[in-house]
């Protein structure tokens, strides 16, 4: 009992195993098609759709396919198989300039900004401005008590007077007085002239005027302080255009000349671009840094920018030209980088060097025109020498195929 056990349980697990290699294996019924009668006689018991095959093999009396292989007339109409001259996409070599951009931060400052002092003390008495107005050049901004200045005035007046009149006296009665004393006379009017110029210029010191046009600042100042030519009263800038002072790299600087193009963006107006030129460059180079400092000169018509504000700089230069490559294309070896040339439905191996890259090119330095053309894809499967076959010129066969019924290629790109 225990041998038959034992041989039954052999049978169901022989069987077992033959039905799972008849379940995954899509060739089975082929192979035991090639097996003579007994084969045959099994195959026929398998699932119908398994058993096709063999059937088929056995009536034509042809060998039966391996596995994988197309159908007869179908693997003839794809050109090349898996064994065929890989599939490339390829792009033309075109040419960019490197080193033709420079960035920068820079400060801004108003093209006019004065810190207005008073020219002399005294009690400020009045303010005639607030802060944020608009003032123009000599208009009075603050005065200063003036009583005492007023009075020295008016006494040089009445000392003017009334030497005027006794020179007049002099003149009139010449044969009863001396030349001498007539000029004497002349000299007494004269310097009450003077006296009367200086009063009426300490006078008009007293008023505190504006220098410049500009928009008035906070003022610092009250009513009734004390001041002296030390005190700052206001600052006034004049923002028509913002000056921006820069930093440029030592390389660029014979390349700079005054009126050169320069964009400017505010970090605190995010967005906006403003134009403007170079006003002007220093005459010597940081020994620390190695920069040249650089001012430009921008239009501010609508009054967005302020003094202070920090600006991002950027400027163009016509700098040296290099081949620029699809980032695709560049490939790493031991030896360094390098390109495919495809020439003649060809490739060779192009030795290149990364002078600059960009977000949708490489400036490189290598032996390459423009216009030639370089693989971007399907470079997994190229070797120097060997032939490759074109993804653009698969796909416009595959479709003149499809139009006269054969079997459109397969493309990998």
């Amino acid at each position: 009992m225990r041998l038959k056990s034992q041989i039954v349980v052999s049978a169901v697990a022989i069987a077992a195993c033959l039905c799972l290699w008849v379940f995954f294996v899509p060739n089975a019924a082929a192979t035991l098609a090639t097996l003579g009668p007994p084969g045959r006689a099994l195959a026929s018991v398998l699932p119908k759709k398994a058993a096709e095959p063999a059937v088929a093999s056995a009536a034509d009396g042809r060998a039966p396919a391996p596995a994988g292989a197309a159908p007869t007339g179908q693997g003839q109409g794809r050109g090349a198989g898996r064994n065929g001259p890989p599939i490339v996409v390829i792009q033309p070599v075109a040419i960019g300039t490197v080193n033709d951009q420079l960035n920068a931060i820079g400060s801004g400052e108003a093209i006019q900004s004065v810190v207005v002092t008073p020219q002399t003390s005294g009690i400020i008495s009045e303010i005639r401005i607030s802060s944020g107005q608009q003032v123009k050049k000599g208009q009075i901004l603050a005065r200063m008590n003036d009583e005492e200045q007023v009075i020295a005035r008016d006494q040089a007046q009445v000392s003017v007077k009334s030497a005027q009149e006794k020179l007049q006296l002099y003149q009139n009665i010449k044969s009863a007085v001396s030349r001498m004393e007539v000029f004497d006379a002349q000299i007494v009017e004269e310097n009450a002239r003077l006296t009367l110029r200086n009063a009426e210029l300490n006078l008009q010191r007293r008023d505190i005027v504006a220098p410049i046009d500009g928009i008035v600042g906070i003022v610092a100042v009250n009513v009734g302080d004390n001041v002296t030519t030390q005190t700052s009263v206001v600052s006034l800038d004049d923002r028509s255009q913002i000056l921006v002072d820069f930093w440029v790299p030592q390389q660029f600087a014979t390349a700079l000349s005054v009126g050169h193009k320069v964009e400017a963006s505010s970090v605190g107006r995010q967005g906006e671009l403003y134009q403007g030129t170079v006003e002007a460059i220093d005459n010597r180079i940081d020994p620390a840094s190695r920069t040249v400092r650089v001012r430009a000169k921008i239009a501010n018509g609508k009054d967005e920018l302020r003094a202070g504000m920090s600006f991002a700089v950027s400027m163009r230069f016509d700098g040296e030209d290099f081949p620029s490559v699809n980032p695709l294309a560049v490939q790493w070896d031991s030896d360094g980088s390098f390109v495919w040339r495809m020439r003649e439905k060809k490739v060779e191996k192009v030795r290149v060097r990364i002078i600059q890259r960009n977000p949708d090119a490489v400036l490189v330095q290598a032996a390459l025109a423009k216009d030639e053309p370089v693989v971007i894809e399907g470079l997994q499967r190229v070797r120097a020498g060997g032939e490759v076959r074109l993804a653009s010129e698969l796909a416009r066969d595959g479709g003149n195929a499809g139009a006269t019924g054969g079997v459109k290629p397969v493309v990998t790109q």
